[in-house]
């Protein structure tokens, strides 16, 4: 198809959607619009309020001196950290809290809570020494003991923590995690109040994995006091370089300094706003209501680079986007060729040349280019033109059992955004035109979208992708195993988890490396995924944000930003 055809094909597909029958999700992520608007002058309105005013409830959104304007993408879920699941509760936690090990601006290990560690020569045993007089944002002391006590809250069967699949090696966590053994017998203990220890059943990157939110510390009393309200403005406790002033939802969140906090941030105040439409985000940058995005909408890069300059940050991103599929309900279980055809109907060059546009490069594998001591699996297709993928797709749909006279009826269903919306409409075209099949489009608000795909009940095809959480292979492909909270796809596949195992028992990470190469082949062979393109991180920055640094995993804690150089 040429570009033209496609682009004319894109603009068709958007007119036909705004005139199908309408859906239950498009209704309701329409009413999530007009909340927006209406939260839009909400923040407006409490920009003209004086910093002095007497209602804390209400952020100060108007870009200050005193006030970092972070936009944020979605309403973060939650700020349970334990909880966390995507990138937008992360980015606020990571001012909020502090674990063991952090990171700097460009994204290198450096001590958080504790000040060294060290490791056994066999790679099981990890102990951490905690700097003196850490304390909590509410003056109380932070002892290794509340450390220990966290984590077993986060391993709890009760507290379902998405990430604590990825702490398996610790001693018990798996067995702690489905309620098979008590917090207790969890392998982290505190032999002193500045002590903790880590006992493995096999080597893991354990500093970088306790960079994950689950490492942080959860303030327990609080949490026996107000529950699931432990999070709000008034009661959350944390122990990072800012602490939670308010929260409006659908609008945004403000921290302000920690002042007991051992290092004084130079920005005061930080604004994360509510976000969730890239192309209106890029308005508020625009407007000066903004200084950091947190994404850019898909527009030609080099007009973009004319239009901003050096605000325009984009770089390489551990990050890879793919389409899941529900392995676990028809019309997808238990059918390969379908699942294959839909993923060679897929033009990637045309969604990264023509949707994405800044720097995306086509997936045909899980794991990204660029991740420490590994090569990347590939589909066996990924070096044909898209010409013979098509006619492997029609093949493949036809040995499915559908046609033009029986066609494939499918759901895909993403979260509301912009981009999503672009990138799901011309998939949406390519499945039709090259097979033939009937594409439903379901947008969802975050938190409905998250839920429904968690569960499995109502998905089909959906939006999925990895943002790395640590530079690790393995961060990846965990999501895949039997009984993974992140397993959206139901994948249930005891070769793939026997390949996992034995990659984590390798005694070299070189070997490690090539177990779970195999593994990805593995995934790769059962199209549990549609891998469709490699992230890079799109950010603008105004000028006078200084600090702001490229790193493989985009993490910016707000801690190392400063304006003009000068702290306030």
């Amino acid at each position: 198809m040429k570009p033209a055809l496609f682009l004319l094909l894109l603009a068709w597909t958007v007119t036909s959607a705004a005139h199908a029958a309408p859906s239950r999700s498009g209704l309701l992520a329409q009413d999530g619009l007009a909340l927006r608007a209406g939260s839009a002058v909400r923040t407006r309105f409490a920009s003209a309020v004086s910093r002095d005013s007497p209602h804390p409830s209400q952020p100060n959104n108007h870009p200050t001196p005193l006030t970092l304007q972070r936009g944020n993408g979605p309403e973060p879920s939650t700020l349970d950290a334990h909880r966390c699941p995507e990138v937008a509760c992360g980015n606020i936690l990571r001012d909020l809290y502090e674990g063991l090990v952090a990171e700097d601006a460009r994204g290198r290990l450096i001590p958080g809570m504790a000040e060294r560690w060290q490791v056994s020569t066999d790679g099981r045993v990890w102990t951490f020494h905690l700097r003196e007089s850490l304390r909590w944002s509410n003056g109380e002391a932070l002892t290794a003991g509340h450390i220990v006590a966290s984590f077993r809250r986060a391993f709890s069967p009760a507290t379902a923590a998405p990430f604590a699949v990825h702490f398996d090696a610790v001693d018990n966590a798996a067995l702690v995690q489905r309620g098979k053994l008590p917090p207790e017998r969890l392998g982290i203990s505190a032999p002193d109040p500045r002590t903790i220890v880590f006992r493995l059943s096999r080597s893991a990157a354990l500093p970088q994995l306790l960079l994950l939110p689950i490492g942080y510390p959860v303030y327990l009393p609080a949490l026996r006091e107000f529950g699931p309200q432990h999070t709000r403005p008034g009661h959350l406790v944390s122990n990072g370089a800012y602490r939670l002033r308010a929260w409006t939802p659908q609008a945004s969140l403000t921290l302000e300094r920690n002042n007991r906090y051992r290092d004084r941030a130079p920005i005061g105040r930080i604004n994360f706003l509510v976000t969730e439409d890239a192309a209106s985000e890029l308005q508020r940058f625009q407007a000066g209501d903004l200084h950091i995005t947190e994404t850019v909408p898909p527009q030609a890069l080099p007009q973009l680079r004319k239009r901003f300059g050096t605000q325009l940050r984009i770089s390489p991103y551990l990050g890879t986007m793919w389409l899941g599929l529900n392995l676990t309900r028809p019309p997808l279980r238990g059918n390969v060729a379908l699942r294959e055809a839909l993923s060679l109907a897929v033009d990637r060059d045309k969604l990264t040349r023509y949707i994405t546009g800044l720097g995306e490069t086509p997936a045909y594998g899980v794991v990204p280019p660029g991740v420490a001591d590994y090569r990347p699996a590939l589909l066996p297709w990924a070096k044909a033109t898209q010409v013979q993928r098509e006619r492997l797709a029609r093949q493949r749909y036809q040995q499915a059992g559908y046609s033009q006279a029986s066609p494939l009826q499918i759901e895909l269903r993403y979260n509301t955004s912009t981009p999503h919306r672009r990138m799901n409409l011309a998939i949406a075209a390519m499945w039709r035109e090259v097979l033939g099949a009937r594409v439903t489009l379901r947008n969802e608000e975050w938190k409905v979208f998250v839920g429904n795909r968690a569960q499995r009940v109502i998905t089909q095809a959906f939006r999925g992708g990895w943002i790395a959480d640590v530079n690790d292979p393995r961060n990846f492909l965990a999501n895949f195993e039997s009984g993974s909270v992140t397993n959206w796809s139901g994948v249930d596949d005891p070769q793939f988890d026997a390949l996992l195992r034995a990659a984590d028992n390798a005694s070299s990470p070189e070997l490690r490396g090539r177990g779970l190469q195999r593994a990805e082949t593995r995934l790769l062979a059962q199209h549990a995924v549609i891998p469709i393109y490699f992230y890079t991180s799109k950010h603008l920055v105004r000028p006078e944000v200084e600090g702001f640094e490229a790193n493989a995993l985009d993490h910016h804690a707000s801690r190392f930003l400063r304006f003009g150089g000068v702290g306030r």
